[in-house]
Parts: C-alpha cells; structure tokens; sequence
C-alpha cells in the first residue's frame, strides 16, 4: 500500500471536498454496495470527530469516533468504510488501529464501544473488541454490539 495521508477532523473542519467525499464513500459501500435502504446522513456527524485516509485525491478510508458519553461511559467507533480500490492490502485493520490508538491516547480510562455486521466479529476482534450482545437485525443486516475495555491489547 503506498503512504498515504491520515487526516482527523472535527466536523466543522471538513472541507466541503473532505464531506462530499466522506458522504459518498459511505453511501456506496453502506447504501449501494451493501444493499440497504437507510438514512446514511443520521445528523450524528457533527458530534463526531472523522477520521480519513487519503491516497493522492481519493478518499481510500474512513471512519468516525465520539467522545465517550452516556451511561456506560464508552467511547465509540462507527461508520468504518473503505473504497472498494483499497481493499485487501490492511487498510481496514490501519483504519482500526488508527481508532483505537487516538480513542486511548484521548481518553485511556474509556472503554470503546462498536456496532458490527456479524460477519466482521473476528475482524473487530483482532483490535482487542468482545461481543456484548446476541445477534440482532439492523436495517436487515445481522449485527452484534461489540466492546473493548480500556487497555485490551490488539493483533491485527
């Protein structure tokens, strides 16, 4: 995989380009790519710090982190999506690493908290994330909660 540029943004720091890029990255692969008719834009963005990952001009990957909050306190990742050219070279498991790293460094005492298709539990699982939960439908996708207490160690 060639270097590329890690960008971390808060909403209101991302360039109209860095957003149309953001929003269309996950629409293809969530909304197209995946098949499922969801509201993709669920106003939580702002709240979000995103990360991106560039390669030249393309958006290769991203993802999005919040603070922790509520009442377990956690911090979460969602939205983790990469362009279907960058597959298959680690670029999830950099995204991942990436996450995981800053949600420690920001806030170490944090758990971090996950929503994952099914299918992806071994992958989320090499980052140190447990299944809190059974298996439920999300916009007919099966998913299950996932968590990594403060510390876990990673393998990717």
């Amino acid at each position: 995989m060639s270097a590329g540029e890690w960008l971390w943004r808060r909403f209101d720091e991302l360039t109209a380009r860095e957003l149309h890029d953001v929003l269309k990255l996950r629409c293809d692969v969530f909304v197209v790519e995946q098949r499922c008719a969801f509201a993709e834009i669920d106003g939580q963005d702002p709240a979000a710090l995103h990360l991106l990952y560039r390669e030249g001009e393309a958006l290769a990957g991203c993802l999005r982190v919040f603070a922790p909050q509520g009442p377990s306190g956690a911090a979460r990742i969602g939205r983790v999506a990469t362009s279907p050219d960058h597959r298959g070279g680690g670029l999830g498991h950099r995204l991942m690493g990436e996450a995981v790293r800053f949600c420690a460094e920001h806030w170490p005492q944090a758990a971090i908290d996950l929503s994952a298709q099914s299918h992806l539990q071994s992958f989320y699982g090499k980052h140190g994330f447990q299944p809190v939960s059974e298996t439920y439908l999300e916009d007919d996708i099966p998913h299950v909660d996932m968590r990594r207490r403060a510390g876990a160690a990673s393998h990717p």
